[in-house]
């Protein structure tokens, strides 16, 4: 109810935060990019018919995201790598159903394109997600 209003009227804005956090590399702990990734999924919950729209973006910047983490060699430990791709999984899930499954069909070309495993992983999660 109010909270997919404010949301909706603040998304814009909300976006460009989202999209700078989860751009940078916050040290070890990952403390913010967790933290924004909680807060994209809740957006995405409250705001879900404005999503498809924002979708092209979103998308992006999670793949980047899940890339970073992937070939990150700094002082990241291994959970929380873990946990950054489930969060970022999560997220491309809740976008798939949201946008009608539009997000497994453009995951196709990024699966089958891509070798690394840890990348393809989090993909077939959300392929395999109904």
């Amino acid at each position: 109810g109010r909270l997919g209003i404010l949301i909706v009227r603040h998304l814009k804005r909300l976006e460009r935060v989202i999209l700078g956090y989860l751009e940078v590399c916050d040290g070890p702990e990952e403390e913010a990019r967790l933290g924004i990734l909680e807060t994209l999924q809740c957006i995405i919950e409250h705001a879900w018919p404005r999503m498809p729209c924002r979708l092209p973006v979103l998308l992006k910047a999670l793949l980047k995201m899940i890339w970073d983490v992937h070939t990150d060699q700094g002082s990241t430990p291994e959970p929380v790598k873990a946990t950054l791709l489930q969060g970022a999984t999560e997220c491309l899930i809740l976008l798939d159903r949201c946008s009608e499954g539009q997000v497994k069909v453009l995951l196709e070309v990024v699966y089958s394109s891509c070798e690394e495993n840890r990348v393809r992983e989090c993909i077939r999660k959300v392929q395999e997600n109904t």
